[in-house]
């Protein structure tokens, strides 16, 4: 089959697919690299980006010319992908997808669609399927029928329905070979369930027609809800469409990337397990969502939320991460048959992380409450919730933390901890002031003048002029940023205007920019390096945006979108060569992205940006 020279495709060479319980991943070259089921964190059935020989997948390609270039596109306004093969000999195209279930349904069972077509002349393919269940640790077995085949495994099962004959491949995959001519299509069904029997069916143009048209028109009255009509659109439609795309249905709850241990640097050791709910990227994740219109994903995350919040002791506070089932236990292993992608071990499932203090989340949650406050109001019960959260950072704030980065060198007194901490404080005043909430509001004006005092002393650096990562630091960080879009300066503040400068000089390769450097900031307790962080890159967008740059803003912007890839999707990280790294699609990029573009857009249109509270207290007005 033909494929790149190295067993590894460049992690920005993959479009993703999903039905809102997981999704997969599939190559510029056909091949479907990365799938977990029946749920996000599921072990992987395919993973042959972990592990090119053994990690399994399932490719489909032409054989026959060898040699052929692709193009790779979603269907207009949905997450329908068309990857096309052009040769001399002629054109095909393979339609990949998976049915969006209703909420309700068995959520063990789930579908993935692919249909190769001939748009003109003639192409022989060759499919290749061959699983490797629960990151092929486990065995299976095969038979293959007239109408497809079976594989199965202790916990899983998945159906292949095929509309060309399959072959036995001895290696507990199978096999086909077809040609096509002109105006041509075959069919195949991948079925997977855990608690059921199923069997290969009759791969036909009826069943596929109309599961293409219920997908296609799910995605397009979703983003029909988008209120979005600036400059930069085909990014801003795609960044949501992909956000959607990492919801958990059953529960609301929302990962920060579909995958593992895809690095941050080739080689090292800097790779995690993304597959989780974090409070911090969810929230922002819906703040960005709401911002456009979209409600429905916050109104499922508040269930999922204030299950969490009713499962805590009395006096306890949240971890800073979940499973998407509400899980709090997900301990961190290496799979160390693995070799990892492109030789980066280990490869990790499960996150340390879960067990770190992490005071930030707070100001995350209080944030994007607020706003969830204006389209649904708060009940008395919840809000009673949330006063004993802040209860307990009233008497903790002050505390050391892991912080935003996560670091494993050692606590520290990390500004963006203080920062976010200040923002609970400071949202909480205002939702108790707006709907009349009882509440100790004195001691939380007390504690927010507390905390902004302090970050103002301790939090700024008067022999290097700019705000730094922690407390007696010296060293520079990119979520420094956030001090002006949280509204806790002013944009042009003459010490924002300052900080800002210091991360161009220090850690931006315009426009990419680095979270910290590495030999100056906190220990974060790993070897290697990192590439640059893409959400910091677009906080420095929009900061510079607030800050009235705007023809810098927009540079960096236009730079930005053209690191996309080809179907606008990004990773955590860009390299300054410009390849993608670390897991993908990355949640926190796509989400900044859509915070940029609407800043970009204000600058550009009226000269300015709103404050950060009053532009987003006004979403309901805008709808």
């Amino acid at each position: 089959m033909a494929n790149t020279t190295y067993p590894y495709l460049p992690i920005e060479d993959y479009g993703m697919i999903g039905d809102l319980y997981t999704v997969a991943l599939v190559s510029k070259q056909g091949s479907i690299d990365w799938c977990c089921l029946p749920d996000f964190d599921s072990p992987s059935v395919f993973g042959a980006l972990l592990d090119a020989q053994k990690g399994g997948s399932f490719r489909l390609a032409p054989i026959s010319p060898p040699s052929f270039s692709t193009r790779q596109l979603y269907a207009p306004d949905t997450n329908i992908l068309i990857t096309r093969f052009m040769t001399s000999k002629g054109i095909g195209e393979i339609t990949d997808f998976m049915p969006v279930k209703h909420v309700g349904t068995d959520h063990q069972e789930h579908h993935l669609v692919r249909a190769v077509r001939m748009v003109y002349g003639s192409l022989t393919f060759r499919l290749e399927c061959r699983p490797a269940f629960n990151y092929a640790r486990d065995p299976h077995t095969l038979k293959v029928s007239d109408h497809g085949a079976v594989f199965s495994s202790k916990a899983l099962a998945l159906v292949l329905s095929s509309s060309v004959p399959l072959t036995d491949d001895h290696e507990g995959g199978v096999s086909a070979t077809f040609t096509l001519s002109e105006g041509e299509t075959v069919y195949f069904f991948l079925d997977s369930s855990q608690n059921k029997r199923i069997l290969p069916h009759p791969a036909q143009s009826a069943q596929y027609d109309e599961q293409y048209t219920e997908t296609q028109r799910y995605w397009r009255n979703w983003l029909s809800q988008c209120r979005y009509q600036g400059r930069w659109r085909e990014y801003v439609y795609r960044s949501a469409l992909a956000l959607k795309l990492l919801t958990y249905a059953p529960t609301g709850a929302i990962v920060a990337a579909p995958t593992t241990s895809l690095p941050e640097g080739i080689g090292g050791e800097r790779n995690w397990d993304y597959r989780f709910t974090w409070f911090r990227d969810a929230a922002f994740t819906l703040d960005s969502l709401m911002t456009l219109g979209f409600v429905e994903e916050a109104d499922a995350f508040m269930g999922w939320l204030n299950e969490r919040v009713k499962e805590l002791e009395e006096g306890g506070s949240l971890q800073p991460m979940y499973t998407i089932h509400g899980g709090s236990e997900m301990p961190e292993m290496h799979l160390d048959h693995l070799e990892g992608y492109q030789r980066s071990q280990p490869v990790r499932i499960g996150n340390a992380a879960a067990k770190q203090l992490q005071l930030d989340i707070y100001g995350e949650l209080m944030d994007v409450i607020y706003l969830y406050t204006h389209f649904h109001g708060i009940s008395y019960e919840g809000w009673m919730k949330l006063c004993q959260q802040l209860e307990w950072l009233t008497d903790h704030w002050q505390e050391a933390d892991e912080g935003i980065w996560e670091v494993r060198g050692g606590a520290r007194d990390f500004l963006h901890s203080r920062l976010m901490s200040w923002v609970a404080f400071d949202r909480a005043l205002r939702i108790a002031h707006e709907y009349g909430l009882p509440a100790p509001v004195e001691q939380w004006r007390q504690t927010s003048a507390q905390i902004y005092q302090e970050i103002m002393d301790k939090g700024w650096n008067n022999q290097k002029g700019c705000f730094v990562q922690y407390y007696g630091g010296e060293a520079v960080d990119a979520s420094t940023l956030l001090l002006s879009l949280t509204g806790f300066v002013n944009a042009r503040d003459p010490r924002m205007l300052a900080t800002i400068e210091c991360i161009l000089q220090e850690l931006t390769m315009f426009p990419h920019v680095y979270r910290y450097d590495i030999e100056t900031a906190a220990d974060d307790g790993l070897e290697g390096h990192e590439g640059t962080f893409n959400i910091c890159s677009f906080w420095l967008v929009e900061a510079l945006a607030r800050a009235n740059r705007v023809e810098e803003a927009r540079l960096a912007l236009e730079h930005m979108l053209t690191y996309a890839n080809h179907v606008s999707l990004y990773a955590e990280e860009t390299a300054i060569t410009g390849e993608a790294l670390g897991n993908f699609p990355q949640a926190f990029t796509h989400l900044a992205l859509i915070h940029a573009c609407l800043s970009v857009d204000e600058a550009i249109d009226n000269g300015f940006v709103h404050f950060y509270i009053l532009e987003r207290s006004n979403v309901q007005q805008k709808r």
